[in-house]
């Protein structure tokens, strides 16, 4: 039986998306992560292929004994929130990735107008580090063990990230809340 997400999506997740929408796409996930960074690319696709039908939320998952960035990238993300830009600082970090370190992140601050004094502070003090690591233990409690993680209505994905994986598992949900709802 597969893994379901244990900790309901709630006002303190990031979120794209009509609340209302019939499925409901949460990915946990690292910014240092190869595969995140691929898969940024197709859930940004997977968003535009449902439009108004696909909510979806993204919750930090650093691995850090492997990422030496992604902690500091989620600490950054987290105060762009702060500002109500988590999705622009969080699309700038995987839009170059290549690039992901220090610099990258107060440039992307930078150009965000986040206060560098406070950019610096959050990633040296780990601010956000209870929410960052909530989101992670949140994960871990759902059976998340590597990165990127999908759930689809509460019900983790266990196919690929792969676009033709993610719509066969998102259609299938939504002819579930179509049959509910007739």
């Amino acid at each position: 039986m597969a893994s379901t997400l244990k900790v309901p999506v709630s006002s303190s997740d990031h979120i794209q998306g009509d609340e209302h929408a019939p499925v409901t796409l949460v990915e946990y996930g690292d910014y240092e992560c190869p595969h995140c960074g691929v898969a940024y690319y197709i859930v940004k696709t997977v968003q535009n292929h449902y439009g108004n039908q696909l909510r979806f939320v993204f919750r930090n998952f650093p691995l850090t004994e492997i990422h030496p960035y992604a902690e500091p990238a989620a600490e950054a993300a987290e105060l762009a929130a702060v500002y109500d830009q988590f999705w622009e600082m969080h699309d700038g970090i995987y839009e170059n990735q290549d690039r992901l370190g220090i610099p990258l992140l107060f440039e992307l601050g930078g150009e965000l107008g986040l206060p560098p004094n406070r950019l610096r502070d959050a990633i040296a003090n780990h601010e956000f580090s209870d929410k960052i690591q909530g989101d992670f233990l949140g994960g871990v409690r759902s059976g998340v063990n590597g990165t990127p993680t999908f759930f689809v209505n509460n019900i983790r994905h266990d196919g690929s990230y792969e676009f033709e994986d993610l719509v066969a598992d998102i259609d299938a949900h939504l002819s579930q809340a179509k049959a509910v709802s007739k």
